[in-house]
């Protein structure tokens, strides 16, 4: 052991012989080891670490898959539900859960929009989790009537309530109804995770009408398997019951299959493949840097072989200078690894500020026992991997050559210089891969900014109101606040036009099925449907959504009056090609449903893409706000100023002249929107782009140094060139051909890298193949053009050597 320490401190004292040089190593690694402790914190948190339920292996998300349609993982409405729970024989317990939202008001607060979830009894259990205070919910409190109780969230307790520990007990109100609370839940208690933060829960009933629509899909169902059942074993066992409920209910659900999916793995499945890409570029980071610092290490060693000599001389064995090499390469690389450890704290802060909001656990990002422990092998291995070759170079001299004062031996140069060239093919192979991979992403995310996305978000404030159906359940009540509301903030000043709609892009969505007089239905998978919702006549306008033929909705298409609709241009051609789709008529539904109206097309606007820039334009139908009054509706508010937000006080000042119980909530710019819909493409492209100019830098050194080193040692040989009248075009040809031979080699075997590596990247790219030739060259030409004038700086050196010191030059 003091044999140990005594290397160990010899191993600092060799760094510090050359701190410049250790210095640069040290700052190498701790880039590289510092960028893979950061996004391995993420993927650690996110994809890795275990839900924080009891046994979250066993916890199984359950969906609908129907190939045939273009909407796959469907929900399960509340008929599919209970035939799940009653009838399988995998699972111990099965919940399901709704997204619910209230109004909270009373108290001192102000009227608040709560974002809730209603969940059968079992859910808490299922999970493994207790209230901290008070209790859960029973089977009892899913019957209507015993219903109105409430499970509230540790944060709003703590925010709303002052963490008041007698609430339990005590009644709340709720879309102006009094709920009581049962219980408390713990403070790190979060579910769903990666979802808009759940702040209540409330029990799931069913009435009659929802168990007779097994049409209505609307709850996603959890569920634990037993003990000893593998997945497999409940796949097989949901797949029969499957069958069986497609021959029970004629009609529903044909040749669809029941889904099984870990929990985890789909709430993290958005997420995964960016993630485990930005994990693989950060590696190929520090295998550069560590190339980089192995080719310091072989300098370092060569410079050393006297001692080495000496000491084999003097009895030492190979192993034992082995020994030393590794503990000196692993004493720099854990002293890079505590330096990165310092840049990952700041880097993990820079990462939870810039990931997405709806990354799962989010908050909890951080440096934990796990982190430390990769950080820790990584450093070790990083050490092992920086020493091996230097050790086993330097410890395999020429001890006669060696022990010369002043020789140089040449077959151990050359061996040498083959190892450093081989490092420096692989820089280059693993930067190119690198290049390639940020190249194809920034090229996909500017042809995804440079997307119309059908609107004008400039200058556009949305928010979201909800009126409580307890206050407001007749339609009328509905569309006169709604009305009230319009014709106020239509005369505030520096509003230029204001609208309504129930599912705007960006913030909603809403799809049905329809049918068309006199077109046929489909056949099954090929069903005729649409993003559809109700727009006030100044919806358009607000949005900048041209008018494309007919007109817009006017006052004169209210209630009573005949039913109107509008259409997009891409359902115009989708289903009316070749015609002219004014007057034709459409309802919701199928044939069958005789209550839903035909609907007259009135005109047509401009495409949309409503689901995000990368998304198709989608076929939109739109419908008066007046014949089809919804509770919950955004508005969109034009600004005359460029700062939209400035009209925010004011539009709740008129919110509250109508009902100073009514939440405005979900207040954003259209700008924002469109800007948090391309988030995650713009951190993959961000974090990417970071790591490839790092590894391009790390490269361009590597190759720097390798011909600067090459050109010393090769001093006394030029000298003699030009002695003998070699010119300068020759020594730069000589010296430059060196280095892009070793380029050449790097980029064939880069490219062969990123034709495999970058096809999974491909779920990631929009409107880019994943093999796109015209990045693959620039990228190479660029690394090339660069990597020659890394070569060229040494060689225009070489080509200054005096002949006579060079002739004198050992």
């Amino acid at each position: 052991m003091n044999s140990v320490w005594q290397d160990v401190r010899f191993g600092f004292r060799v760094m510090m012989k050359k701190p410049a040089v250790t210095f640069i190593a040290v700052l190498a690694l701790a880039l590289g080891i510092g960028a893979n402790t950061a996004i391995f914190s993420v993927v650690n948190t996110v994809l890795l670490r275990p839900l924080p339920y009891r046994d979250s292996g066993r916890i199984m998300l359950l969906l609908w898959s129907a190939p045939k349609l273009t909407t796959d993982d469907l929900p399960a409405s509340a008929p599919d539900f209970l035939d799940w729970r009653e009838q399988n024989h995998s699972f111990e317990r099965m919940a399901a859960i709704s997204g619910e939202s209230f109004n909270l008001t009373g108290g001192t607060g102000e009227p608040e929009r709560i974002m809730s979830a209603a969940v059968s009894a079992d859910l808490f259990p299922l999970l493994g989790v207790n209230a901290a205070r008070g209790r859960t919910f029973t089977a009892e409190e899913e019957q209507e009537g015993r219903n109105k109780v409430v499970v509230m969230g540790h944060d709003l307790w703590q925010r709303r309530f002052g963490s008041n520990p007698n609430l339990v007990g005590q009644t709340v109100t709720l879309n102006n109804e009094a709920y009581t609370v049962l219980g408390i839940m713990p403070s790190d208690f979060r579910f769903p995770e990666g979802t808009e933060r759940i702040d209540l829960w409330v029990p799931l009933t069913f009435s009659p009408e929802i168990l007779g629509a097994r049409g209505h899909r609307y709850l996603y169902v959890a569920a634990r398997l037993k003990e000893g059942v593998t997945f497999e074993q409940a796949a097989s066992d949901m797949k029969a019951l499957g069958k069986r409920m497609e021959e029970a209910n004629p009609g529903t659900n044909t040749e669809w299959y029941i889904k099984l999916q870990l929990l985890q793995d789909a709430l993290t499945e958005d997420v995964s493949t960016a993630l485990f890409v930005l994990l693989g570029a950060v590696g190929f980071v520090l295998l550069i840097a560590c190339a980089n610092v192995a080719n310091l290490q072989l300098a370092r060693a060569a410079a050393r072989r006297r001692e080495v000599a000496i000491r084999l001389a003097v009895g030492a064995s190979r192993r034992r200078l082995i020994r030393q090499f590794l503990i000196e390469s692993t004493v720099l690389s854990l002293t890079g690894g505590v330096f990165g450890l310092l840049i990952a704290f700041w880097g993990i802060d820079a990462l939870r500020a810039v990931l997405p909001e709806d990354v799962p656990r989010l908050e909890q990002i951080g440096i934990d026992r796990a982190v430390l422990l990769f950080t820790l092998s990584v450093s070790f291995a990083t050490g092992l991997i920086l020493g091996l070759v230097p050790a086993l170079q330097a410890t395999k001299p020429d001890l006669v050559e060696s022990l010369k004062d002043g020789a140089l031996s040449v077959a151990g140069s050359r061996q040498r210089n083959r190892v450093r060239s081989l490092l420096v093919v692989l820089e280059v192979a693993l930067a190119l891969v690198l290049l390639i991979g940020a190249g194809l992403m920034m090229k996909s995310f500017w042809r995804l900014r440079e997307v119309r996305p059908g609107f004008d978000p400039q200058n556009v404030l949305t928010m979201q109101l909800a009126l409580p159906e307890t206050k407001y359940e007749e339609a009328q009540a509905q569309a006169g606040f709604f009305q009230s509301l319009l014709e106020r903030l239509q005369s505030v000043p520096g509003v230029k036009s204001v609208g309504l709609a129930t599912s705007p892009p960006l913030v909603d969505d809403s799809r049905t099925d329809l049918t068309i007089e006199g077109q046929e239905p489909l056949a099954y998978g090929d069903e005729q449907t649409a993003s559809y919702g109700s727009v006030s006549p100044g919806y358009f306008s607000a949005m900048g959504i041209p008018i494309v033929k007919g007109r817009g909705f006017t006052e004169e298409d209210r209630e009573g009056s005949a039913p109107v609709l509008i259409v997009s241009s891409a359902f115009a051609n989708r289903f009316f090609a070749g015609q002219d789709p004014l007057g034709k008529r459409i309802k919701q539904g199928g044939p069958e449903d005789e209550d839903s109206p035909w609907m007259t097309i009135v005109g047509i606007v401009g495409d949309i893409h409503h689901y995000g820039l990368s998304s198709e334009v989608s076929s939109e139908m739109y419908m008066p706000f007046a014949q089809r009054p919804q509770a919950e509706m955004t508005l969109v508010v034009r600004s005359v100023s460029a700062n939209p937000m400035s009209l925010l006080p004011t539009i709740r000042r008129e919110v509250e002249a109508i009902d100073k119980d009514q939440p405005v909530y979900g207040v954003k710019t259209m700008e924002r929107l469109l800007s948090d819909s391309v988030a995650s493409e713009r951190l993959s492209v961000t974090l990417l782009g970071l790591f490839a100019a790092l590894a391009f830098l790390l490269a361009c050194v590597g190759i720097y140094g390798v011909i600067s080193y090459s050109v010393t040692q090769r001093t006394h040989e030029i000298g003699v060139r030009i002695a003998l009248g070699a010119s300068t075009t020759d020594i730069l040809k000589l010296v430059v051909g060196q280095g892009m031979k070793m380029v050449v080699v790097g980029l064939v075997l880069g490219l062969m890298a990123s034709f495999a590596l970058t096809r999974v990247m491909a779920s990631l790219l929009f409107n880019v193949s994943a093999t796109d030739p015209a990045t693959f060259v620039f990228v190479s030409l660029m690394l090339a053009a660069v990597a020659f004038f890394a070569s060229f700086i040494p060689a225009r050196r070489a080509t200054r050597v005096d002949p006579m010191v060079a002739l004198r030059y050992e």
